[in-house]
């Protein structure tokens, strides 16, 4: 089963959860960080691990969860690491994070935008791309850069399945598939 089939309903019930009690920055930190730590080979090798019981693992995760977020988790955060983790659903936590920042900038009026550059943007560059994104979309626009050499020069704009692609790799690409099928 992919995992996106698997994460859409906790996805769902985190969302709800965090709209209930307005606690969406809360759920978005221990969602991005458990993402993390299951995305590391050294926590999927324990996690893999037949020696460990769930419970330990859980144990495990929750806390090292508190650490990085900086606080105690509430019970309901608590409660769904545990779920996750006895469901064997750790591998899905990266795509649940995912749709519930979908869910999230859907249901808000600002949209977060991932831009991935050949180089590090300058400030202004930034507040143009903000602008620009902010008339297309008729709303309020927040972006995250990355950083990809790769790209040679250009954008790649992303927006949850959304893709944007305005870079010089995407465009010789292009030129290269026309030129091998002539």
């Amino acid at each position: 089963m992919e995992l996106v089939t698997i994460a859409k309903p906790y996805a769902n019930a985190v969302f709800a959860i965090a709209q209930q009690d307005k606690s969406h920055d809360d759920w978005k930190a221990v969602l991005e960080a458990s993402a993390t730590l299951v995305e590391d080979e050294q926590m999927q090798t324990y996690l893999d691990s037949p020696s460990a019981t769930k419970e330990d693992k859980s144990n495990a995760i929750q806390s090292l969860v508190a650490t990085v977020v900086n606080r105690k988790l509430h019970t309901k955060e608590n409660e769904f690491l545990s779920l996750i983790l006895a469901n064997d659903r750790a591998a899905a936590l990266p795509s649940i994070l995912s749709l519930f920042e979908d869910r999230s900038n859907s249901f808000d009026d600002a949209k977060a935008f991932n831009v991935i550059s050949a180089y590090k943007l300058t400030a202004t560059e930034e507040k143009k791309i903000v602008k620009d994104l902010g008339e297309k979309y008729n709303t309020t626009v927040s972006i995250e850069t990355t950083i990809d050499e790769s790209l040679v020069g250009g954008l790649i704009i992303k927006l949850g399945d959304k893709v944007i692609d305005l870079s010089i790799k995407a465009r010789t690409d292009e030129l290269n598939l026309r030129l091998s099928t002539h």
